[in-house]
């Protein structure tokens, strides 16, 4: 070992015989507690489908930890599925879950002061949270993810969760209450087939793609989906790579770097991935010392080109990405615009992990002067409605609606605008403003795609626009604006907007405009109140 074992501190010698003691009241011999031990932090359940067969998973890290000369300790951490928290209120205890399960991490591998750690994680918030505890702990670390989801066939239609449920908001509204249900329960019987994380680019799928592009992962590890056999092949070589990591003392802040983290946005913005990335990478990065003002996405976006299709708003899945030569094939594509000499969990280079790869299929990975869309799939925007920011996903937006200008539609809820959306009282022309879903304001700061998947699915999608200081799900599509800062809760402009009021949205030029005369908003804001706050106890009271 390059540097001494801090487990050894803890467990070795005389000193640590009661420690040692303890463990082997769990079963553990002293031949294992002589070895590196190695945490397995494992967010499996049999609630989540991206979380289900963790369990599998981790017994192959296990062995792999084993094999490689380590004993393993394996310990679970909660995960929220915001598809199942999606539409109601529970949806405001995701984003905050990610730093629930970042400290729990952080207690349970600095309490027992365990040597490295594997971090097994699927979906939304999970992912983050593990690269945020891998930076804030530096021990030496490697993510691993559950892996995508299959997509879902009916009639010989591919299916995925986005569009399944914008065929249940169209039929909601077209067919009859004893067809619809039928429907919806045909639907649901096909749409999700297996374990693993929804199958397109929404923020899961993202995040995973983020974690490899940023080094933490073993290549190809993003996209190899949940029920195949590579899966578990990766995940016994992750375990035997700690054993690696561990002895060359290689940690986190060695990996995650600044300009890994540049990678990690161009991959991004290829690939036309979620905006909840803007939440995400910078609070990891923030741990690190490192900033990522919401300036360099939009830089970087300008540079880098939309490449992949990807569902919600293309055709492919992720799945079609694995086999189109998944993460390695996208950054080989990507060539100068990525720093290859920046190092990976492997031990090795960027550069040196992509030596020998190919794009397998020119229709997923397009060339990059042959692109999906010549910008990469997020913009922010500024603005009188914005002064701090918005965020866009442009790559999933017809280009009829990069500028369009409409009168205001105010809602306090996402639940008052899914009503008003259902009860079609939206008109087309129209802009409808979601404001108090902000982090103070939800408070949570709840995703919203059953709003946006309500438009698509009444043909709505493209006549309309959307805007808020939420946020959206991954899987969202069309002119929908979020993050809108600051926030109606800390007096916004967003406060102050009224029905009938002109909304410009201009992406190209990257506006966001309330066009009312500046001393009349100043006025607004001037006698503007804050609500009651929605929760006066419990965690999101904290949050």
């Amino acid at each position: 070992m390059s540097t001494e074992l801090r487990s050894r501190k803890v467990y070795g010698g005389i000193q640590g015989a009661s420690k040692r003691s303890l463990l082997k009241a769990c079963g553990f011999t002293e031949e294992e507690l002589g070895r590196p031990l190695v945490a397995v932090a494992n967010s499996w359940t049999n609630v989540v489908p991206g979380h289900v067969h963790l369990d599998k998973v981790a017994g192959a890290v296990e062995a792999g930890i084993r094999m490689a000369g380590g004993t393993p300790f394996q310990f679970n951490t909660i995960a929220v599925c915001d598809g199942i928290a999606m539409g109601h209120d529970g949806m405001r205890y995701s984003l905050p879950s990610r730093d629930v399960i970042a400290a729990s991490i952080e207690i349970m591998v600095e309490a027992h002061k365990f040597d490295g750690m594997v971090l097994i994680g699927s979906c939304d918030k999970i992912v983050p949270a593990m690269l945020m505890a891998a930076a804030h702990i530096d021990v030496p670390a490697i993510f691993l993810n559950g892996g995508p989801m299959l997509p879902g066939h009916r009639g010989g239609q591919k299916l995925t969760v986005s569009k399944g449920l914008e065929f249940i908001f169209g039929t909601m509204l077209l067919g009859q209450p004893e067809e619809m249900m039928k429907e919806a329960i045909e639907l649901s019987e096909y749409v999700c087939p297996g374990a693993g994380s929804c199958q397109g680019m929404y923020t899961a799928n993202t995040m995973a793609c983020i974690s490899e592009a940023l080094g933490m992962s073993l290549p190809k590890s993003a996209t190899v989906p949940a029920v195949d056999a590579r899966r578990i092949r990766l995940a016994k070589q992750s375990g035997m790579q700690i054993m690696k990591l561990i002895e060359e003392d290689i940690r986190p802040h060695e990996i995650l770097v600044y300009e890994a983290f540049e990678n990690a946005i161009r991959v991004d913005m290829a690939l036309g991935g979620s905006t909840n990335t803007i939440l995400h990478l910078p609070a990891i990065a923030s741990l690190l010392g490192i900033e990522l003002p919401l300036t360099l996405f939009d830089k970087l976006s300008r540079e880098n080109p939309h490449i992949c299709d990807m569902d919600p708003a293309g055709p492919y899945t992720v799945n079609d990405l694995d086999e189109s030569g998944g993460i390695p094939a996208l950054l080989k594509e990507l060539g100068e615009c990525i720093h290859r000499d920046v190092l990976t969990v492997t031990g090795k280079t960027l550069g040196e992990n992509l030596k020998g790869v190919t794009v397998l299929n020119r229709e997923v990975i397009k060339p990059k002067d042959d692109p999906v869309h010549k910008e990469g799939g997020i913009a922010i925007l500024k603005g009188t409605l914005a002064p701090e920011g918005a965020v866009v996903k442009q790559s999933a937006i017809d280009p009829k609606m990069l500028k369009f200008e409409g009168a205001a539609k105010v809602f306090n809820s996402e639940e008052d605008a899914l009503k008003a959306i259902m009860n079609r009282e939206i008109n087309p022309g129209e802009i409808i403003v979601v404001r108090y879903e902000g982090p103070m304001g939800g408070p949570g700061m709840k995703e919203m795609l059953w709003p946006t998947a309500a438009l698509m699915g009444t043909g709505l999608g493209s006549e309309v626009a959307l805007v808020t200081d939420g946020r959206f799900s991954g899987a969202t599509r069309g002119p929908c604006i979020g993050h809108v800062t600051p926030e109606a809760m800390s007096r916004g402009p967003i406060a102050a907007v009224e029905k009938g009021d002109l909304i410009s949205i201009d992406i190209p030029n990257r506006r966001l405009d309330l066009k009312i005369p500046e001393e009349k908003l100043q006025n607004r804001l001037r006698q503007w109140k804050p609500p009651e706050p929605k929760v006066k106890e419990g965690i999101l009271a904290i949050y």
